[in-house]
């Protein structure tokens, strides 16, 4: 683990990067592939700690895996799985959440499947009750013990009708991820159609699943008898490009992100037209600059697909900080994701938090108490601070600050920002960055 990361800002970033297949595609992709009788080829693979992690767990299950990191290949062959033993499971998911979403390619494949005490990034309460409600209305028997969770499937899974509470996007994974090879048909109300889910079933239909996407979020999945491997290349990580696109914004910068595209980007495109900033679209990438006419505020709501994404907010945030005006924000997904703020106020912003929802729109967070709203006064000069990395997004929400601001920051935990943003090390260097680790 890095001890500490340093970061002398008020300098503009400029250059190119590249930004290769989504962490949020591509984990899942990886576990899809366990469901299938042949080897499965995945392409466009960034170098993040989340693809370590998972190449590991589909190991101890008996996967054969070989990568080319430079290359972002990925050959996994599934003809051997095995049980694996809980404590490795353990020792190699960390604080990952990923081990839910084996439970329903396990069944299908070993009739079990066990899993540790869950991680993930502290910004919500994602509860894994949807999951083993999920697996529970396919027939699966949920035994909580000392050390895990162990699933069962004596009878096998079959097809059920689910309605989720809330279109969470894990729980609509796990449901294509178990539904796929269930006996007879799955229909799941009000399911998560974000462009990651969207490509999941792009791949399982190559793997032979028979899935239909509606117009209502209802996703119908036909349940197959056997499923071979794919050949699949990832959809670009939205999320890192907007992350650099704010650093570029914040810095008074001219930063090219090959491999961003602009149709799983449109609402992100629209606050940053609209507040001003610098963007050129391409067919192989997006340019974001700063136009030298400063930037307006702009009040944001955050939401399910096509919704402002949650994992946009945090970056842009920073980036309000250094626009004309009040600037109002409602985080309607997470109810702790503003937490992240205190931080950016000790470096000079200006932000206020509430309990009230300041949106357009009452959300399932107004009456519980939780601070799910800010306003953010600008533009403020930040200041170099020294911080603690609190999650993934908002650890490089913190970055973006830090580059922003005059005078050195001191970063802790940086290592944290690894299981989303590939090599970004080298990145920053690309952009001119002046950056130092001790």
């Amino acid at each position: 683990m890095t001890s500490s990361f340093y970061v002398r800002g008020g300098k503009p970033l400029e250059g190119e990067i590249t930004v290769r297949g989504a962490k949020n595609l591509v984990s899942k992709a990886m576990v899809a592939a366990l469901l299938g009788e042949t080897e499965s080829f995945l392409t466009s693979v960034p170098d993040i700690s989340d693809v370590r992690i998972v190449s590991e767990l589909l190991r101890v299950h008996g996967v054969k895996i070989e990568r080319d990191k430079e290359a972002g290949t990925l050959r996994m062959d599934p003809s051997n799985v095995e049980r694996a033993h809980v404590a490795d499971i353990d020792a190699h998911a960390g604080s990952s959440r990923i081990p839910i979403l084996f439970c329903g390619p396990l069944l299908h494949r070993l009739g079990e499947a066990v899993i540790p005490d869950l991680g993930g990034c502290r910004i919500g309460t994602r509860p894994i009750n949807y999951h083993l409600d999920v697996l529970r209305n396919f027939g699966a028997h949920v035994d909580k013990r000392e050390h895990g969770i162990y699933i069962t499937a004596p009878d096998g899974l079959r097809g059920a009708k689910i309605r989720l509470e809330y279109p969470s996007v894990g729980a609509t994974e796990q449901v294509l991820l178990t539904a796929v090879r269930a006996q007879g048909i799955t229909e799941l109300e009000n399911a998560a159609v974000e462009p990651e889910i969207e490509d999941l079933i792009a791949v399982l239909q190559k793997m032979g699943a028979i899935i239909s996407l509606r117009t209502d979020r209802t996703i119908v999945i036909e349940g197959v008898e056997k499923l071979n491997g794919y050949r699949h290349r990832c959809l670009p990580d939205r999320i890192e490009a907007a992350s650099w696109a704010c650093a570029a914004l914040v810095t008074h910068g001219d930063v090219f992100v090959r491999g961003a595209e602009q149709k799983a980007m449109g609402t992100f495109l629209n606050v940053l037209r609209k507040i001003g900033a610098g963007v050129d679209i391409h067919d192989d990438g997006i340019r974001f600059y700063d136009t030298g006419e400063g930037l307006s505020s702009a009040a944001i709501e955050t939401d399910v697909h096509p919704g402002f994404m949650t994992d946009w907010q945090q970056p842009l945030v920073v980036l309000l900080t250094q626009a004309n005006g009040i600037s109002i924000v409602h985080e309607t997904v997470y109810e702790n994701r503003l937490g992240f703020t205190s931080a950016l106020n000790d470096m000079g912003a200006q932000i206020q938090v509430y309990r009230e929802c300041l949106g357009g729109s009452r959300c399932r967070f107004g009456q519980r108490n939780y601070n799910h709203s800010a306003v953010v006064n600008g533009p403020r000069p930040l200041k170099g601070a020294e911080i603690t990395v609190p999650d993934l997004r908002g650890g490089f929400s913190y970055l973006i600050a830090a580059l922003g601001a005059d005078g050195t920051s001191q970063i802790h935990g940086i290592d944290l920002i690894d299981r989303g943003y590939e090599s970004f090390r080298d990145k920053l260097t690309k952009l001119g960055a002046d950056f130092w680790e001790e």
